[in-house]
C-alpha cells in the first residue's frame, strides 16, 4: 500500500518536474536569445579624433512633416532644415562633426531653373568640398524620385576622393516609424568611414550601401526601395559595422573626363522615348524637329527600337545620336551585328534616364558613334 502511494505522489509530481524545466530551459534560451541580439557599439573608441562631414541638403521626403504622424504619404511644409536635422540626430555627433548647409532649390516653383543647372550648381560646390581640408565626407540628401540620376551626374562631373553618400526617405521626418533618422545616421557613418573613399559617389539607405551607376528606385513607397538590379549592392551600413563587398570598375568621380569645371554651361538636349507596341514614330520626329543631339529610345526586349526603325534612320540623318536601352531594367544591351549596323549605341546595363545623362556627357567631347560607344562601356 505504502508503495502504491509513493508510486503515485511520484507520478504527480512528474508533469510538475517537467513544467519546471521547461520553464527554465525557456529562461535560458531567452537569456541566450537577448544576448544573441545585442547590437555592438558603432561608435569609435572615445579620445580618437572624429571625422568631419559636411551635410548638403537638397531637401526631399526626408525632409518633409505633416501634423498626423500616420500622414506618411500627403506631406509637405515646414521642411525641416539641415540643423533641425543635426539637432534632433544627437547620435550623429558620436560618430562625426557634423557641419549643415543647404543647397536646395527654392520652394517657388516659379523662381526655381531647370534642374540640370541646379545639378551644375551643386557638383561646383561639392567639386570646392573636394579641395577643403576641413571636410572628411559630404552626405547629400535629396528626394527619392530622381536621386539616383542625381548622384550619377555628381559620379560623372566631381573629381573627388573623398566619400560622397547620397541618402533620403521613403517616409516623412515626422512619420510614424519613419525612416529618415537611421537612414541619415547610416549615411553619415558611411561618409565617415575611410573604407568608403575612392569608390565614387554612393547611395546609402535601408541599411545598403549602392554605387550612384547602380542603383536605381524600384518601388513607390516600400522601405527597400533602392536597388542595384544586375550587380547588387556594394556593402552595408549594419549597426555593428560598415562593410564594403565590392568595389566599382566603371569609371567615376577622380576618373571622369567630364569634370564640372570644364563643361559647358548648357549640356546638349537629350530625350527619351519608350518602347512598345504600335509607337508613334511621330514622337520622335518631334524630338528632331526641336533640335536634339541626343535621343535614347527604351526599347523592348534587349533593346529593341521597336517599331522607331524608320524614324531612328531619320534622326540619324540628322546627325543626331541614337542609344538604346531596355524597357526590363535587368540585362545588358549588347553590341549586335544589327545595332552594329544601324550605328545605334548599346546602352549596356544603364536605365534610360542615366543613359541621357551619360549621352549628354558624351555630346560635349565627341559626335563619333563608334567614340560614344566607348563611352559607354568605359562608364
Amino acid at each position: 500500500m505504502s508503495t502504491d502511494l509513493s508510486t503515485t505522489k511520484a507520478r504527480a509530481i512528474q508533469p510538475f518536474a517537467r513544467s519546471a524545466a521547461t520553464v527554465c530551459l525557456a529562461a535560458l534560451m531567452c537569456s541566450l536569445s537577448l544576448r544573441a541580439q545585442e547590437i555592438p557599439s558603432a561608435y569609435p573608441v572615445p579620445g580618437t579624433e572624429l571625422p568631419n562631414v559636411r551635410l548638403v541638403s537638397l531637401g526631399g521626403t526626408i525632409s518633409g512633416t505633416a501634423k498626423e504622424r500616420l500622414n506618411i504619404t500627403n506631406y509637405g511644409a515646414p521642411r525641416v532644415d539641415p540643423q533641425g536635422w543635426i539637432d534632433a540626430l544627437p547620435e550623429l555627433a558620436l560618430v562625426a562633426n557634423v557641419t549643415p548647409e543647404d543647397q536646395r532649390q527654392p520652394e517657388d516653383r516659379d523662381q526655381r531653373g531647370p534642374t540640370e543647372q541646379h545639378w551644375m550648381k551643386v557638383a561646383k560646390r561639392l567639386q570646392e568640398l573636394a579641395t577643403d581640408d576641413s571636410v572628411d565626407g559630404i552626405v547629400v540628401t535629396h528626394g527619392t524620385n530622381t536621386m539616383a540620376e542625381t548622384a550619377f551626374f555628381m559620379n560623372l562631373t566631381v573629381d573627388i576622393k573623398k566619400p560622397v553618400v547620397f541618402v533620403g526617405a521613403q517616409r516623412p521626418w515626422t512619420g510614424l516609424s519613419g525612416d529618415g533618422p537611421v537612414n541619415m545616421y547610416n549615411a553619415v557613418r558611411v561618409a565617415a568611414h575611410s573604407e568608403a573613399t575612392g569608390k565614387g559617389v554612393l547611395q546609402c539607405m535601408n541599411q545598403s550601401i549602392h554605387a550612384a551607376r547602380d542603383v536605381t528606385k524600384t518601388s513607390a513607397y516600400r522601405l527597400h526601395t533602392f536597388q542595384s538590379i544586375d550587380l547588387g549592392m556594394m556593402g552595408v551600413a549594419d549597426p555593428d559595422i560598415v562593410k564594403f563587398y565590392m568595389e566599382p570598375t566603371r569609371k567615376h568621380t577622380y576618373l571622369s573626363e567630364f569634370n564640372i569645371s570644364e563643361l559647358p554651361e548648357t549640356l546638349p538636349k537629350v530625350h527619351i522615348v519608350y518602347g512598345y507596341s504600335d509607337a508613334a514614330e511621330f514622337l520622335i520626329d518631334a524630338l528632331i524637329e526641336n533640335g536634339v543631339e541626343g535621343i535614347v529610345v527604351d526599347g523592348t526586349g534587349a533593346g529593341s527600337l521597336s517599331g522607331y526603325s524608320d524614324a531612328v534612320e531619320r534622326a540619324q540623318e540628322a546627325g543626331i545620336v541614337v542609344v538604346a536601352t531596355a524597357r526590363t531594367r535587368g540585362g545588358r544591351v549588347q553590341e549586335t551585328p544589327r545595332r552594329l549596323e544601324a550605328n545605334v549605341v548599346p546602352g549596356d546595363n544603364l536605365p534610360p534616364e542615366k543613359a541621357r545623362i551619360l549621352l549628354q556627357l558624351a555630346l560635349t567631347k565627341t559626335k563619333d558613334v563608334s567614340k560614344i560607344s566607348e563611352i559607354f562601356v568605359e562608364y
